[in-house]
């Protein structure tokens, strides 16, 4: 029986055949696809001449099977997994891990890399060129080609063992999510949770096998609204407890031990290229630079927003007082107060808004906006195959009809799915021989579900969120670079959230909220009140999440900047490095560490203060926008140009001043944080 992954895709634009490809196939075509990847490299080694053509421009465009058998194969393992899928990616990861250190350890090919980048300046390349030519040589240098063979083989060792850990961190949080669920049987212990939420929650119940009941889960739509607004402060404090100790509790799925092992290694392996941290082998490739630059960029930020952050928790604090005569306020307490404050406030709280927010209506909006920013059109095409029912494909065009890119979207939780939110690709875009291979793109979230009685209904939080990632899409879709390696999102990790973050300021522009805001019931529009009501609430609180977030990315850079064998206790350390930015009594037993899955599992190891920096870009990009209008078409077309499409072809700075006509300043963002008068 043939293996679809090995065949030509005949579906169309070459999607991925979801249906005709079963667990089974995997291993064998990741094998098959080595292999040929491995000869694609011998034949580069053949030439008696390196060249930047034979070289260079061939290593990108080599193994683009394999990348697109693993693409498949890792995004199921985020969004649709089992014990079938996890059990063959701790067999496939090591094969990759090998595959790639014997490219990247491969001396021969070293050389014919070295040869072409000693000619660099008289090769006569285009920006574009010249940077996948310095990336190539990096890569090599930075995963050990210039280590002696014995150090080399220490590597390899090193890059099998993380690969491996890094797949465990993220088993144990998923397992965890999955395995807890909180019943309640008499409906007075539910006070203050909005009908909808009650709904779902019997629901789930229902789906659980106890009907009569209501069920909490870890999934975000159902603990996020429960911390919310249940009045219910045991209820509130069992779910709180059981999120901030996940993998945390001394038992098979226990992350702490991973976690140290994890940091072991990585900073064995910087120590091993020739840095001091793995901090400092990740920010050379990145816009920050060194750790030293990150470290005062967070704490310049904690200075100024300490103080109001203490003010806020203190106003929320005095009202628990006033309202409850709480004597003490907890961390599962926070929420609930908080939105109450809010509402007293604002007069303004996501139940009010939920009814103008279906999702289908929603997503519909984020379309419009392209649409009226860049000229896209989307299109359901249910002729793409899909990886489960609940995922919708999309062919996207071009305001002349060209065809763009796939987009997927995925939009609610399963017990197959890790929690958050995030973009990925199924395929790159490039160009080769005379053609460009458009993009797959897709975005994987966990919203609200539909109730039998209503359709999903999203909270404003929700609704940025997915303004959110389809920024991380829009970067991917708009790509139009030559180079795989260099297209779409694949750019300096400081300069990713960019697309993205800009995307959300669209969620508070009238503009922006006529095209979609509109009651799932009555079809009226949002009213115009009720945007300033949102407009004005934006600063609530800022100076906390400010910190919430600082903390963070003080957290990520404490364990990567430092030698982790001072580190003998990871609850303590993460209980020590957090003190200056803990606003809130701290709760015994609980962590953040052991489910934090963008710094163990996922790409943002030194890396999570990147959302405050790219904040500062957003800011100071949308100030343009709004000063030229917010659907502008002129400013559109230069952040398309200069940002969305030209990818990594150029250093980040080069690509931002092209379009701003200067360098970044903060005053953007702290202002836009109410941070600055």
């Amino acid at each position: 029986m043939t293996n679809p992954l090995l065949s030509d895709f005949t579906t169309p634009f070459e999607t991925a055949p979801f249906h005709l490809i079963k667990n089974e196939h995997f291993l064998p075509a990741v094998k098959e696809a080595i292999a040929l990847a491995k000869g694609e490299i011998e034949t580069i080694k053949t030439h008696p001449l390196p060249s930047f053509e034979n070289t260079i421009e061939a290593l990108d465009r080599s193994g683009k099977r394999l990348g697109v058998i693993t693409a498949i194969f890792f995004n199921l393992n985020s969004a649709e997994t089992n014990e079938e899928i996890q059990k063959l990616a701790r067999e496939i990861s090591p094969l990759l891990t090998e595959h790639s250190n014997d490219i990247l350890l491969d001396q021969e090919l070293f050389q014919r890399v070295s040869q072409v980048f000693s000619q660099k300046e008289s090769l006569n390349l285009r920006a574009e060129q010249v940077t996948l030519l310095e990336k190539t040589y990096k890569s090599f240098v930075r995963n050990g080609a210039k280590l002696d063979s014995s150090e080399a083989e220490t590597l390899r060792k090193i890059d099998q063992e993380l690969a491996q850990l890094s797949l465990r961190f993220g088993e144990h949080v998923l397992a965890e999510t999955n395995r807890f669920v909180h019943f309640i049987s008499d409906e007075k212990e539910l006070e203050g949770l909005p009908e909808g939420i009650k709904e779902a929650a019997a629901q789930l119940a229902e789906e659980k096998g106890q009907s009569g009941k209501w069920a909490f889960s870890l999934d975000y739509p159902s603990y996020i609204p429960a911390m919310t607004y249940a009045k219910n402060r045991e209820l509130r404090k069992t779910l709180f407890m059981a999120f901030n100790t996940k993998s945390a509790k001394g038992d098979e799925l226990d992350n702490q031990e991973i976690i140290r092992q994890i940091l072991t290694l990585r900073n064995q392996r910087a120590k091993l290229l020739g840095f001091s941290s793995h901090a400092d082998f990740v920010l050379e490739e990145r816009m920050a630079k060194n750790p030293k630059t990150v470290l005062d960029f967070l704490e310049s930020l904690l200075e100024k927003a300490k103080p109001k952050a203490i003010q806020e928790v203190q106003e929320v604090a005095d009202y628990a007082q006033k309202l409850d005569r709480l004597a003490s306020l907890e961390k599962w307490d926070f929420a609930y107060y908080s939105e109450l404050l809010k509402k007293e406030r604002y007069a303004l709280d996501d139940e009010l808004l939920r009814p103008y927010f279906q999702l289908e209506h929603v997503i519909q909006g984020v379309f419009d906006t392209s649409s009226k920013l860049y000229g896209l059109n989307f299109q359901p095409n249910p002729e793409i195959p899909v990886y489960h029912p609940e995922v919708t494909a999309y062919e996207v065009r071009d305001r002349d009809g060209k065809f763009v890119s796939v987009f997927y979207a995925d939009f609610f939780p399963r017990p197959g799915k890790r929690n958050g939110a995030w973009m990925t690709s199924f395929r790159g875009q490039y160009h080769e021989n005379g053609q460009d291979h458009r993009p797959h793109i897709s975005i994987v979230c966990n919203f609200t579900k539909p109730t039998k009685s209503k359709p999903s209904l999203l909270t404003f939080n929700e609704v940025t969120t997915l303004f959110h990632e389809f920024g991380h899409a829009l970067h991917g879709m708009l790509a139009k670079g030559t180079y795989e390696s260099l297209s779409g999102t694949s750019v300096y990790w400081d300069f990713v959230e960019l697309p993205s973050q800009i995307f959300e300021n669209w969620c508070y522009e009238k503009d922006c909220l006529d095209l979609f805001a509109k009651h799932y019931q009555t079809g009226e529009p949002i009213p115009a009140e009720l945007i300033e009501r949102i407009k004005n609430a934006a600063n609530f609180q800022q100076g906390y999440m400010t910190v919430r977030q600082i903390s963070f990315g003080l957290l990520d850079m404490a364990y990567h900047s430092n030698d982790p064998s001072n580190i003998t206790d990871i609850k303590e350390f993460e209980s020590e490095v957090m003190k200056k930015t803990d606003l809130l009594p701290k709760v015994p037993g609980t962590m953040v560490s052991t489910s934090f899955s963008h710094i163990f599992q996922g790409g943002y190891s030194s890396g999570y203060y990147s959302y405050k920096w790219a904040e500062v870009l957003d800011a100071d990009a949308f100030e343009l926008f709004q000063e030229k209008g917010v659907f502008d078409p002129e400013t559109a077309s230069s952040f398309e140009k200069n940002i969305l499409s030209a990818g990594g072809s150029e250093h980040p700075s080069v690509l931002y001043k092209r379009f701003r006509g200067r360098d970044p300043k903060p005053d953007a963002l702290l202002k836009r944080s109410g941070l600055l008068a």
